[in-house]
């Protein structure tokens, strides 16, 4: 038997005859994008964001924006991106601080339109 529990695709051989079953995670699939607003720029906060993002196991992006704060995207299965949100609001990287954070255009999604958790410069 091959079991790969990040697709959930079992595979039994049975004589000569396979048979395959796809088992889909309950959870959806979500995108949204953020804004964090604060002392979030020229204190790390775009690496540490990138580093939990992979952490956490979602794909997505960061940037600096010329009003001062950190903007991008986050894609993923739906509890992992609220775990994302909370960090992104409340913890940040540790010389930050977080004023407001904003979280526009959630979204479900049939796949996911990234395939690493990136830094835009």
């Amino acid at each position: 038997m091959f079991q790969n529990s990040s697709v959930g695709a079992s595979i039994w051989f049975h004589g000569f005859r396979a048979s395959v079953r796809f088992v889909m995670s309950s959870e959806e699939l979500i995108s949204v994008d953020y804004e964090i607003f604060g002392r979030v720029q020229g204190v790390f906060f775009r690496k540490y964001t990138q580093a939990e993002g992979k952490k956490i196991g979602l794909v997505g992006w960061v940037q600096n924006t010329p009003a001062g704060t950190v903007q991008g995207q986050l894609q993923g299965q739906r509890s992992k991106v609220k775990q994302m949100q909370e960090w992104l609001t409340s913890t940040g990287s540790p010389k930050s601080h977080i004023t407001k954070a904003e979280f526009k255009n959630e979204k479900v999604v049939d796949r996911l339109e990234h395939s690493s958790f990136n830094v835009v410069k």
